[in-house]
């Protein structure tokens, strides 16, 4: 382990506060070191290995679309991507899909077809351009996707920032305020995950909904970690009852291979047309292939159910702990927040020290297992972290 650290500290920019943990292999829900350690996934690498590691109907369709094309550009069509489009259309209830690698690229996407929208309709003139985004969220890491993010800390080092978003909290006199004539769309989560699992409120969600209708502004939902199933519904939108004019996907959605989207409605759906944007790897015929498997998976009869089960599970057992004061979240995406003087990052040190990988966001322990996970595994993991907090409440 420690000449592999040693080679990867020497050769790889340090960007990432890794934990001195070298994975080698993993099977299921159960990822093991290369000493042969064995650690429970509650983090199915954030919220990325949506049906854990090596599940056989996944392996199966990447390994045979590896062997038959790998890649070829998009100048050309393959039925495997057509294949995801469809199946991700139908299950989503949108018209049209961008396929790209990431988040932040489904999100820049998402970007461009709002300020496209508004040019298109209303002129350059109008400079219809402004996006309204929330505090506390986070979009991504290009420097655009940093200027829409709402959180202080990231705005640092790359000026100048793109230009043209507003940052609100998340209440409807905020979006008022915030609104003027430059306005085309908001920017938002239904769950704010790297901001500390932040449900929004109904009240708000319904409140813009109905300015936005009545205004002609986009309302664009970022669903890169709620998506594909994480909260128990594909969209977490569908809590809401609402449907967004554009909603980006990634994470989850591949099942551990780089996968973005950008969905659009009706509305949206010819805004971006030949020349207007593109991406060389995305709708890679591998990528879509696990993404087949992925869709598959999570659309069989009662699948989604489960997941509603489980989330429901780990509330009720994590809410017994003395020392857990709330939980936050939906589904199997969740915040643990903990009494005063018990430090998130400490205890997720400690997990992984004990052989439980998890999550923080920001002053929460977070949790986002694969969808795949048994009642048993989520017991196991459980006991894990109970056991560092009964030592907590010792010390």
């Amino acid at each position: 382990m420690k000449s592999t650290i040693e080679n990867f500290n020497k050769h790889v920019m340090g960007t990432y506060g890794r934990y001195d943990i070298v994975l080698d292999c993993g099977t299921k829900e159960i990822a093991s070191d290369d000493y042969g350690k064995k650690y429970i996934d509650f983090g199915s690498g954030i919220g990325t290995n949506s049906l854990g590691f090596g599940y056989t109907a996944w392996t199966e369709a990447v390994v045979s679309q590896i062997i038959k094309l790998q890649h070829t550009s998009n100048y050309y069509y393959t039925e495997v991507q057509a294949e995801f489009a469809e199946k991700l259309c139908e299950i989503s209830g949108y018209e049209k899909v961008f396929f790209c690698n990431s988040g932040a690229e489904a999100n820049e996407c998402a970007i461009k077809i709002a300020r496209k929208y508004s040019f298109d309709k209303y002129g350059a003139d109008a400079k219809r351009y402004e996006i309204i985004t929330l505090e506390q969220s986070f979009h991504g890491r290009t420097v655009t996707t940093l200027s829409a993010t709402g959180q202080e800390s990231m705005h640092n080092y790359f000026f100048p920032f793109t230009p043209g978003f507003v940052h609100i909290k998340p209440d409807i006199r905020s979006f008022e305020n915030a609104l003027t004539d430059k306005t085309c769309a908001i920017m938002l989560e239904f769950i704010q995950g790297e901001g500390g699992v932040l449900n929004l409120s109904e009240e708000f969600i319904n409140g813009i909904f109905d300015i936005c209708k009545e205004r002609d502004i986009l309302i664009i939902a970022d669903e890169v970690q709620t998506g594909c199933g994480r909260t128990g519904k594909f969209l977490a939108s569908q809590y809401y009852n609402v449907k967004p004019d554009i909603t980006t996907l990634a994470k989850a959605i591949a099942g551990g291979l780089p996968m973005g989207a950008c969905l659009t409605a009706d509305k949206c759906s010819t805004v971006l047309g030949r020349g207007d944007h593109g991406s060389t790897f995305g709708g890679n015929p591998v990528c879509c292939a696990g993404g087949n498997a992925v869709l598959k998976t999570i659309s069989a009869p009662g699948f989604l159910d489960e997941i509603t089960k489980k989330g429901e599970y780990f509330r009720e057992k994590l809410l017994s702990m003395s020392a857990v004061t709330s939980v936050s979240g939906i589904g199997l995406m969740i915040g643990i927040k903990f009494r005063a003087g018990i430090n998130a990052a400490d205890i997720s040190k400690k997990c992984h020290d004990n052989g439980l990988l998890v999550l923080t966001a920001k002053d929460k322990l977070r949790f986002l297992p694969p969808l795949t996970i048994s009642f048993e595994e989520i017991d196991d993991g459980l006991a894990i972290l109970e056991k560092i907090l009964l030592q907590e409440n010792k010390s």
